[in-house]
């Protein structure tokens, strides 16, 4: 007998098959993607879908494997146009029942492998989701402008400076060419 396909956010360990994987897919409607959209501090969140397995991994530990597709739209870091990327990315977790060890000191290095939780009742895929989503988005999105952007900010009156003029040595630059003048 297949599999069935879980399209709930939450997955209720106990509830989960030993034997075979369990298939889930997430799929946000407008709402979600909206709120999502939000706290992540995006402009636009379309075509989201997160799907996998979570399978048995040994008696007591489980294993995430899943897919995220998403088209994003985030503002340029330098014009605040709008940055439209589409992000397809792989996502791993093991849920480990023992749970996670933690070195002891005053100073610990971070794990080499990440993609370890603790077991809980239950495992969050829209946690998931959202974590994988955030670590995934361009850090510094940029527009394609064909021009650079200039941006000049002055006191009412006062002339604005120029690239030539914030330069250290633009003065002694002017100062020799006219001294070669008088000379």
């Amino acid at each position: 007998m297949p599999n069935k396909t879980s399209t709930t956010d939450t997955l209720r360990v106990s509830s989960l098959s030993q034997r075979a994987p369990n298939r889930f897919r997430i799929a946000p409607d407008a709402e979600a993607m909206a709120a999502l959209a939000e706290e992540l501090d995006l402009v636009d969140l379309r075509k989201v879908v997160f799907e996998g397995t979570v399978q048995s991994e040994g008696r007591r530990d489980w294993r995430l494997d899943g897919h995220l597709g998403a088209t994003v739209t985030q503002p340029c870091v330098a014009t605040l146009a709008p940055v439209t990327t589409r992000i397809e990315t792989d996502v791993t977790r093991r849920f480990l029942a023992e749970g996670i060890a933690v070195p002891e000191g005053d100073e610990v290095e971070m794990p080499d492998d990440v993609d370890q939780e603790p077991l809980t009742e239950t495992i969050s895929l829209g946690a998931i989701l959202t974590e994988a989503l955030s670590l995934s988005l361009p850090p510094y999105p940029r527009a394609d402008t064909p021009d650079p952007v200039e941006a000049r900010a002055t006191p009412k009156g006062a002339e604005p400076l120029t690239d030539a003029d914030t330069k250290p040595f633009a003065g002694l630059a002017a100062l020799r060419d006219k001294l070669e003048g008088d000379g």
